[in-house]
């Protein structure tokens, strides 16, 4: 019903579905196969993407700068035909919209998320008015820490000094997750086992393999399947317990049958950050040193930076984006000078940014496949970060109403999803609420420091 005013005739419709295989789903095409065919030589050794960008989080410098470079060096090879990609499906984007009579690029995004634009925009201005607070504090810890006067791009994901960088084996990454979750309640670690024991996972690092991480629920009927790419770092275990909280929110929301099951993208990342949250909390309160508590602390706040904060610059990026291709073509120099204007406002004054960096945009898939996107994420962390509050002050029903929460799927709206925790997403104050967890989290650091 919502849907109903932008529908057009049904043989436009048709036309336009027919049309999608050789105009915007060829183009997507086009895309992955680029992405997946791209070759990054770093210290000699052939890699594909997922690999190199692996490579900006190792424990020495030089080698994060030469994998920053090399990437760099690859995507400014490419950069006119990611240009041309985000051109054409932008256009391509517009012209439907138009025909729709749909009044913003944003607006098919928002409706298939079942949020008001102005929730959308409230969790935007929130998280921008505290990028101050968060990444820009944060970065500038994290640059003393390394003992640097300024962050390099290739510093921005760098571990501690203080950090092991010894890596988790597949088992103990298995152990760990399903105990956090075990903890939580015994049926959310019995939904998650046969991931692991009836292969369901896709976990190993291969030529050819699409970079990322995804769980696909396939049909109500089946099974979802979960794939990623394991190469044992502690961020790797935080992607496996964030995939698996996917699997077991679609394992619960099946019994909607096909056309309720899935949920919109803002409520479909609850469960699996929710799982995050559980197996972070687990490891902090197994720390046995300060050191221990403060590299546990300093990766979750990077990694809640990364979801929030760079999540809502990437959607800043796209509407900047979106507005300027309404106006005619972009060149490729137009789409680097719009990234990395948002790049320096999200990151802060602390960071310099290296030649080539300006190319970043092009490899990022949900700019491609789903515009607008990415505020999900950011959507997802918050309220996740709301709900763990409930859940932490000690609701007795918590298990009960969250597991009501997962199974609903898409058949209810975000209110009525959260009026049992006494929780509104329009209320701009419960996006603060999960800012502040946040910005609490770099307090006990900033405080460490002492």
């Amino acid at each position: 019903r919502a849907m109903k005013p932008y529908q057009l005739s049904d043989e436009m419709e048709r036309v336009l579905h027919d049309q999608s295989v050789v105009g915007a789903a060829a183009w997507n095409r086009l895309f992955d196969e680029t992405v997946a065919s791209l070759v990054f030589t770093i210290d000699g050794e052939d890699l594909p993407l997922e690999a190199a960008a692996n490579k900006l989080s190792e424990q020495d410098r030089d080698t994060r700068e030469a994998a920053a470079r090399e990437i760099a060096r690859v995507l400014r090879e490419n950069t006119s035909l990611f240009a041309r990609v985000h051109n054409t499906l932008a256009k391509d984007k517009e012209i439907e919209d138009r025909w729709r009579k749909m009044p913003t690029p944003q607006t098919g995004r928002h409706l298939s998320n079942h949020v008001e634009a102005e929730v959308v925009e409230a969790l935007r201005n929130a998280v921008v008015a505290a990028y101050p607070k968060l990444s820009h504090r944060y970065y500038a810890l994290k640059a003393k820490w390394l003992g640097l006067e300024t962050m390099q791009i290739w510093d921005r994901n760098a571990p501690l000094p203080i950090e092991d960088d010894k890596l988790v084996d597949w088992t103990a990454a298995q152990e760990m997750v399903l105990s956090a979750y075990a903890e939580f309640s015994p049926e959310m670690a019995e939904i998650a086992k046969p991931f692991f024991t009836k292969g369901w996972i896709d976990a190993a690092v291969k030529p050819g393999k699409a970079p990322g991480a995804f769980a696909h629920p396939t049909v109500t009927t089946v099974h979802p399947y979960v794939m990623l790419n394991y190469l044992g770092k502690p961020d790797d275990v935080m992607t496996l317990a964030h995939e698996l909280g996917h699997g077991v929110h679609q394992v619960l929301a099946a019994q909607q049958g096909e056309l309720l099951s899935s949920t919109p993208l803002t409520l479909a990342e609850t469960a699996s950050v929710f799982g995050e949250m559980l197996t972070f909390r687990k490891l902090l309160a197994a720390a046995k040193t300060p050191q221990e508590r403060k590299v546990l602390l300093a990766g979750k706040v990077e990694s809640m930076i990364n979801t929030v904060v760079r999540q809502i610059a990437f959607y800043d990026f796209e509407c900047k984006l979106h507005a300027a291709r309404a106006e005619g073509e972009l060149t490729p120099d137009q789409i680097n000078a719009i990234w990395m204007s948002v790049q320096g406002e999200s990151l802060g004054p602390v960071f310099e940014f290296m030649d080539g960096y300006e190319t970043f945009w092009s490899y990022i898939p949900h700019f491609v496949h789903s515009p607008f996107y990415v505020y999900a994420y950011a959507f997802g962390d918050g309220l996740v970060n709301a709900l763990y509050a409930v859940y932490e002050e000690g609701d007795p029903e918590f298990q009960a109403k969250y597991f009501d929460m997962l199974r609903a799927g898409g058949s209810k709206h975000h209110t009525e999803l959260l009026a049992p925790f006494g929780l509104d997403a329009s209320d701009p104050k419960f996006w603060d609420k999960g800012l502040s967890m946040i910005s609490a989290m770099i307090d006990e650091l900033e405080a460490m420091e002492d």
